[in-house]
């Protein structure tokens, strides 16, 4: 029998469905690993595995029961933990303390036996080879102790499931050695573990078996010792490019973006050296927490770079703020655009006209008429579907908010258009129409810089493609060469 199974896992967050019909298991004294990109899934069945958020379709099992209505607190209880790569630690308390948090019974007025929690927590540090002092200051523990602390804390629970979400994502080589040999132990005792990990290498020294997730269903479960990383990095991105991509061949002219040695400590890039041509869409790809977004707010001046240069046209530019850059031609379309990309409340006529309001007003009063017409030929132009320019941009579906939020940026009249994640969480239909106005914009003329986690969209859509990781690019590949195994082979970490 297994420890845990999950069967038929169906999820979805409004228009995107998360999880279609996802299938997992685990036995006890196992490490099976989950692998897949950016949005494969993964996330959503751990939330669902530790009772986070609720399946709208499946089961999950513990023991052959079936876990009705869970809850984090409850799949705490029944044994079941996960540890996420940023502990869930509080600095200002001791190792001790921490421990205790979620494993001690009793009130908030009960009786505290400060030797007994002392001694409780040596033993499950013990238990688990750590050597660490119960009474040391949670802050002062480095990130492989505060993981330690948290295994010791699930120790405490009688764990009988582990989740390990990228556990060796900050580790030395010295560091995931040490970790490895926790998990042995943990084996030992019966406990299955669930190993998440963007490092395919190390697999084979740790997993028995490994699932993999993409775009949200279960493509395959083998044994780890059956499949190399080329294997799994072939099912991890394999699948079809269609006509969702609608690529056209546009003259590539100038650079018009030249970006040099650029650094920003604060934004965690370094060594940044591109450039981006006339009609030319340039693909940013790699893993959650490359640097991406980061190399776009430095370009924007919401970072400002301490060292590099940055050139449009060839005529070197200081970006200090977000005004130089558009004043310079640089347009950015963030990724969150609820957050930053429209504003909800007010109406499709004044979204689109945000970035240039200095155009249509007249000193202090704001010319509507010019407002109205500038709203109506870009929601021609771009194929927004709205009641009217007097609608409120929250009313509009996800890809029309995304139309309006482009629309704003695109009355500037850029020479670089940056658009972060721009079919994040859309469906088909507006991915389709959100690509052709890129390359109705690159026809025009314009450089864009696409940064996408969608592996199809960025082979479908790039004339070349730049791969990040850690803050850095790791190489930069023609469309002819680039291919989703060498694209997450420069995204994985060595």
């Amino acid at each position: 029998m297994n420890l845990l199974e999950a069967r038929g896992i169906e999820k979805r967050y409004g228009g995107v469905r998360a999880l279609k019909h996802v299938s997992f298991d685990l036995r006890a004294g196992e490490v099976h690993a989950i692998v897949g990109e950016n949005g494969a899934g993964k996330s959503t069945l751990i939330r669902i595995l530790t009772g986070a958020v609720q399946a709208d379709a499946g089961t999950v099992t513990l023991d052959g029961q079936t876990l009705l209505h869970n809850s984090p607190h409850r799949s705490r209880q029944l044994g079941i933990a996960a540890i996420y790569q940023q502990p869930a630690i509080f600095p200002d308390l001791t190792v001790a303390e921490n421990i205790a948090l979620v494993n001690e019974p009793g009130g908030l007025l009960r009786r505290i036996d400060w030797q007994a929690r002392r001694a409780t927590a040596k033993e499950l540090l013990d238990a688990i080879g750590a050597d660490i002092e119960p009474e040391r200051i949670a802050g002062t523990l480095s990130m492989p102790e505060q993981q330690i602390v948290e295994i010791a804390k699930a120790l405490g629970g009688n764990v009988r499931v582990l989740i390990l979400d990228e556990p060796t994502a900050s580790l030395t080589e010295r560091e995931t050695k040490k970790l490895f040999g926790i998990i042995a132990r943990l084996r030992e005792r019966g406990a299955g573990i669930v190993y998440i990990s963007h490092r395919l290498e190390e697999l084979s020294r740790i997993a028995d078996r490994i699932t993999v997730l993409r775009d949200g269903e279960t493509i395959d479960t083998r044994q780890a010792a059956e499949v190399d990383v080329r294997t799994l990095i072939r099912l991890m991105a394999g699948r079809d490019l269609s006509a969702v991509f609608p690529k056209r061949e546009v003259p590539i002219g100038e650079p018009v973006l030249r970006v040099n040695g650029l650094h920003c400590a604060e934004a965690g890039i370094r060594n940044i050296t591109f450039e981006v041509r006339a009609g030319e869409i340039l693909g940013f790809a790699g893993l959650v927490g490359a640097g991406r977004t980061q190399l776009a707010e430095t370009l924007f001046g919401l970072t400002p770079p301490e060292s590099g240069t940055i050139s449009i046209a060839g005529q070197a530019i200081e970006i200090r703020k977000p005004e130089d850059a558009i004043r310079a031609g640089i347009a950015y379309v963030p990724e969150d655009r609820r957050r930053h990309g429209i504003v909800g409340e007010l109406p499709v006529r004044a979204n689109s006209t945000l970035a240039i309001l200095n155009r249509i007003a007249s000193g202090p009063l704001l010319q509507m008429a010019a407002e109205r017409t500038l709203a109506e030929s870009w929601v021609a132009k771009l194929g927004v579907k709205t009641d009217g320019i007097d609608a409120p941009a929250n009313s509009l579906s996800g890809g029309n908010q995304q139309k309006v939020a482009i629309a704003r940026w695109i009355a500037t009249e850029p020479r670089v258009l940056i658009l972060d994640e721009p079919t994040q969480g859309i469906d088909v239909g507006a991915k389709a129409e959100c690509h052709r106005i890129m390359c109705d914009l690159a026809e025009a003329g314009l450089a864009i810089v696409m940064i996408s986690s969608e592996l199809a969209e960025i082979l479908g859509m790039s004339d070349r493609v730049a791969v990040m990781r850690g803050g850095e690019i790791t190489g930069i590949s023609g469309r002819s060469e680039a291919t989703a195994e060498s694209i997450l082979g420069m995204a994985l970490p060595a």
